[in-house]
């Protein structure tokens, strides 16, 4: 019993670091705001968490599994025809994104942050890696089950969708206008006849 009650205090100071780093940035969020936020002492932070930086650690984990979580059930919910698929696959994409969730803002504060902190990158190398296979399993599989091929390297193309979609989201941020969803669906589908071809690559 006191194994579970420990593992929910965890878990409710993960869930509290996320909503803080969220709102005021890691750069700003301090093991006092947190310790707060849970409604926690600080030493209840320190017996689960030792430093902020393995905090933020778990933190980022359950960021990316969430954003990663809703990206898998994007492509399975596309449904068989590749390009009915890939229209309702980038729109929930684009809404994961767009949704300004604290899973996302945690993610983009902590992108800009790795440019400072090196021990970042790693982790977000991963969730990048992750994302980049599980869009490349989906996409690229899908459309060479139709006779289309990728005319440059398969691994390259779930990179730059991924690529389009947070340069894209960074911009919603300070204009939130500065994207239609359906002029960004029609984009995609364009990017995508310009990058794949019917039968083997020339």
């Amino acid at each position: 019993m006191r194994y579970k009650k420990s593992a929910i205090s965890a878990a409710q100071i993960v869930d509290a670091a996320k909503r803080v780093i969220a709102r005021q940035g890691y750069a700003q969020t301090s093991l006092k705001d947190i310790a707060t936020e849970a409604g926690m002492s600080k030493g209840a932070i320190h017996y689960h968490f030792p430093t902020k930086e393995v905090l933020v650690a778990k933190v980022l984990e359950a960021a990316t599994d969430a954003v990663a979580e809703r990206t898998l059930s994007a492509w399975q919910a596309g449904g068989s025809d590749p390009m009915t698929a890939l229209r309702a696959a980038v729109r929930e994409l684009w809404a994961v994104r767009a949704s300004g969730s604290d899973e996302v803002h945690v993610i983009s504060n902590l992108l800009a942050q790795s440019l400072h902190d090196e021990a970042l990158r790693p982790q977000l190398a991963a969730y990048y890696q992750l994302a980049a296979t599980q869009t490349g399993e989906h996409l690229v599989t899908a459309l060479a089950a139709y006779g289309m091929r990728p005319r440059v390297s398969p691994e390259f193309v779930p990179r730059l969708l991924l690529g389009l979609l947070d340069g894209l989201v960074l911009q919603v941020f300070v204009d939130p206008d500065a994207v239609d969803a359906d002029e960004l669906v029609k984009a995609v589908e364009l990017i995508a006849g310009a990058l794949f071809e019917i039968g083997p690559p020339t």
